[in-house]
């Protein structure tokens, strides 16, 4: 009756828009993690969880309901991932909140299942599927797996303040979108081939394309700098948190190899001088 579960963050996403007329995004999984425990009682009783994780405890309670169980539950959760930065933390502490939930229940929880149960608590990155996912973050209709990335290094920039996922999705923005509607689907269809192609420079030009468009949805003033600096150092391009803080530097993690000159290691200092900001370094 007790089960542990962990799911990593990410930074922002590579594409984010209406795609196939729906509103999507691509992901961007990283390898920092957020750790639920669920340990459950024998007999109904409250679900337990830290006074700041009131989405996790909520996400406990929807597994109950989903799985038809009522138990006490005590909740702790571990996170590497800033909150309200575009980093998935409310997802990754959601999404392995319900998993390790089936999991003390007996009930592995597909990937898809997990989803949809998410996005009942919240709008949802879709950090919960394998590899780079087409998700449908508010409404967990549209899942489909685009495969593993190639070799890719991530530098995420946080230059302070923080985005309210809720508040962010209740303006409705309907009309913008449909407006960028033609770049999304251009974005998505490069990122697509580029993990198709294992190419990360195709993947690094339709992140750019998207992060640019967005600019229109969220401002991010900082943008055409990390721009001019991604090219610089020879990045394959940017991505954005399209409704958070980061913005992210792609890196080709074969051209940053130490035996093919710089390093993902050097291009992080690089940034820590061009920027004042903390800088951090994930492998994607």
């Amino acid at each position: 009756m007790r089960a542990t579960v962990r799911v990593p963050g990410a930074c922002g996403e590579l594409v984010q828009g209406l795609i196939g007329g729906v509103l999507c995004h691509i992901t961007c999984p990283v390898a920092l993690y957020a750790t639920v425990t669920v340990e459950l009682g024998d007999a109904p009783g409250p679900v337990r969880a830290p006074a700041d994780r009131t989405k996790t405890a909520q996400a406990v309670k929807t597994t109950f309901h989903f799985l038809n169980a009522q138990h006490a539950a005590a909740v702790t959760v571990t996170s590497e991932l800033p909150v309200g930065k575009g980093m998935a933390s409310s997802t990754a502490d959601v999404a392995a909140a319900i998993a390790a939930t089936g999991l003390a229940l007996g009930v592995t929880l597909a990937p898809e299942q997990v989803a949809r149960l998410a996005v009942q608590v919240e709008p949802s990155d879709g950090v919960m599927f394998p590899g780079i996912a087409l998700f449908d973050h508010l409404g967990g209709a549209v899942y489909k797996p685009l495969g593993k990335p190639p070799p890719l290094d991530v530098l995420t920039l946080d230059f302070g303040g923080t985005v309210d996922t809720l508040e962010f999705n209740r303006v409705d923005r309907s009309a913008l979108l449909r407006e960028l509607a033609p770049t999304a689907e251009r974005a998505a269809a490069l990122v697509r081939r580029g993990l198709a192609d294992g190419d990360p420079a195709l993947i690094g030009e339709g992140a750019t394309m998207s992060a640019l468009a967005h600019q229109r949805v969220l401002f991010k003033p900082q943008l055409p700098a990390v721009l001019e600096f991604a090219h610089q150092i020879g990045a394959v391009g940017v991505n954005v948190a399209h409704s958070g803080a980061v913005i992210g530097v792609l890196l080709d993690g074969a051209q940053t190899a130490p035996s093919g000159g710089q390093t993902a290691d050097d291009a992080l200092h690089a940034a820590r001088r061009a920027f004042p900001p903390r800088t951090r370094r994930h492998r994607r």
